[in-house]
């Protein structure tokens, strides 16, 4: 008996399977024309897409990066408009971004011409090509938000600034840049009286990364502070 109702089971499983194929199968027949053409269109834009970079943009990308180099000779100098507009020979960092659209290079330029402009005092500016900048590099992440966040503060936006330092001492925490963060978000605190908010900056410094600069004063900056309450 349980041998035969196995049997009608497995039965049923092979005229389910059965009816499932002969359906795929119907599909397939009733939707071949539109199955080629969107398989036609995915390989196309698969072999454009390869081509596109490989063909476009490494060669723009090299030439990018070949045009960008006196530029960050000058950013080292820290002749920051020859950076940003060129000396006539070679382009700035603002050519770049305009010539080279959507390369690394182009990406890169306004990064340093963001940092630029907030050296030269346009804040604003520095502002807006540091929030296009999309920097996954640790340190030049960090050093954007941060920067972003020195603009806000010398704007008088203190708001701003706060939040800009929280976004740089939070992206990819590391010795170098994040105390130096919570170090400039605990000052900000300060000067608008949030003294609690900035010892727990301070703290962190202290508790976390002992072995920095930043560690080694730290002390005094938490006594003023709690003085300051």
């Amino acid at each position: 008996m349980a041998k035969s109702t196995k049997k009608k089971q497995d039965d049923k499983n092979i005229v389910a399977v059965e009816e499932a194929l002969s359906k795929s199968e119907q599909f397939i027949e009733r939707n071949q024309n539109t199955i080629i053409y969107t398989v036609a269109a995915i390989v196309i834009l698969i072999a454009g897409y390869i081509g596109y970079t490989r063909f476009i943009l490494e060669p723009r990308e090299r030439e990018a990066q070949a045009e960008m180099f006196m530029a960050e000779k000058y950013f080292e100098k820290e002749d920051f408009e020859l950076a940003l507009n060129g000396d006539g020979n070679y382009p700035g960092f603002l050519d770049i971004i305009s010539d080279y659209r959507m390369t690394s290079s182009s990406n890169l330029a306004r990064f340093y011409a963001g940092i630029s402009l907030i050296k030269l005092g346009e804040w604003e500016e520095g502002i807006d090509h540091l929030k296009r900048f999309r920097g996954r590099d640790q340190l030049l992440g960090a050093m954007a938000y941060g920067a972003i966040a020195d603009a806000y503060w010398e704007l008088g936006n203190t708001q701003q600034a706060s939040r800009y330092y929280r976004r740089a001492y939070q992206f990819k925490p590391n010795s170098l840049t994040t105390p130096a963060y919570l170090l400039k978000a605990g000052l900000v605190y300060e000067s608008i009286g949030e003294y609690d908010e900035a010892v727990k900056r301070y703290k962190r410094i202290r508790d976390e990364y002992s072995e920095t600069n930043e560690a080694r004063e730290i002390e005094k900056y938490i006594a003023r502070a709690q003085a300051s309450k």
